[in-house]
């Protein structure tokens, strides 16, 4: 049982996608309740499309024991960031069901809850999709639709040297997330347990942010995969490399404390475990005043982490550089997540 409903039989695909996912078409005229073959989409006049897709599958980007609506949540909000750090604000999107046979009814009227949720909070709805039965475990991919000005779309190619590093919220939260729901963190208070656990399973994307910031930032992109890993590509992108000072790094408390308590985490594991999504942007010198104040009227703090600078001869792997409050290197044994 999810949500202790009782169980049910699932039904076919057909009634399936009426029963749950059609509702979340109901404000979406181009998606004709979903009874057609496609999404019919015009971009306003003026405006590029941005599309983005992620995947999620169980076991690998979520655990059995996560409640599905917040499965289906992060599942949105994971594009959602994306879009947020190309500055498009979100329009629409395509789900693409695989379920399981172990994929059960209860399980699956959670899964839209959440959908429905989100959709509320983030002004978007399902044009499309598929649902289809798989032998393998329960796969999820969704492609999210967002709209830009023309030439708007930040990259994260433009950044330049001389840049400063900005970067949005806390990072290392979502990865103790993680730790905490698979029991590595014996020290953690029950308050810091649920506040961490939260943020692994329901990141907050930057949407409020993202498309204020077109021609006030050179380069953006979220933290997906972990600060360093993303920071490098960026710079990899830019042609550039990057000093980060460990101690100008935001975390939150319930992360200082177990960077205390717990003799596994450390700043290298902060910044390379994933998850975070918040916003890693490459600000101008010129513009960084203008930057602070778009940031205080969005409500989301920011915090000044490092800079850009000439890539010279730079190995790949050492083109983010973390340093301690003396500017002594501090060790990364990996740079962040990765599929395979």
């Amino acid at each position: 049982m999810a949500g202790g409903k009782a169980d049910r039989p699932r039904p076919g695909e057909f009634e399936l996608i009426a029963e749950l996912f059609a509702p979340l078409a109901r404000n979406a005229a181009g998606a004709f309740g979903l009874t057609d073959d496609a999404a019919l989409y015009r971009a306003a006049p003026g405006m590029e499309t941005v599309l983005t897709v992620d995947a999620m599958v169980a076991g690998v980007h979520f655990l059995p024991t996560d409640p599905p609506d917040t499965v289906a949540r992060k599942l949105l909000r994971v594009n959602l960031s994306d879009l947020a750090a190309k500055g498009a604000r979100p329009r629409g999107y395509l789900l693409v069901t695989a379920l399981s046979e172990e994929t059960s009814m209860p399980w699956l009227e959670d899964f839209a809850a959440g959908l429905a949720a989100d959709q509320a909070e983030f002004g978007i709805s399902l044009w499309g999709g598929d649902t289809v039965s798989t032998p393998g475990p329960l796969t999820l991919s969704l492609t999210a639709i967002g709209e830009v000005k023309e030439g708007a779309m930040l990259p994260r190619g433009g950044a330049k040297a001389g840049d400063r590093v900005y970067v949005t919220g806390t990072i290392g939260d979502a990865a103790l997330g993680l730790a905490v729901l698979r029991d590595r963190l014996p020290s953690a208070s029950e308050a810091d347990r649920a506040f961490l656990a939260d943020r692994y399973r329901l990141p907050r994307p930057r949407t409020t942010l993202g498309p204020l910031l077109s021609g006030v930032v050179h380069a953006a992109l979220d933290v997906s995969d972990g600060l360093v890993a993303d920071l490098t590509h960026m710079c990899d992108a830019s042609g550039l490399a990057a000093t980060i000072r460990a101690a100008d790094v935001p975390f939150s408390g319930a992360a200082a404390a177990m960077l205390v308590a717990e003799a596994d985490v450390t700043f290298a594991s902060l910044l390379t475990g994933g998850d975070d999504y918040e916003l890693l942007l490459a600000v101008p010198a010129e513009e960084e005043e203008a930057f602070l104040a778009i940031a205080a009227g969005a409500g989301v703090p920011v915090a000044l982490i490092g800079h850009l600078e000439e890539r010279a001869n730079r190995a790949p792997e050492t083109l983010v550089r973390l340093v301690d409050a003396e500017g002594e290197p501090i060790a990364v044994p990996h740079q962040g997540f990765r599929h395979f």
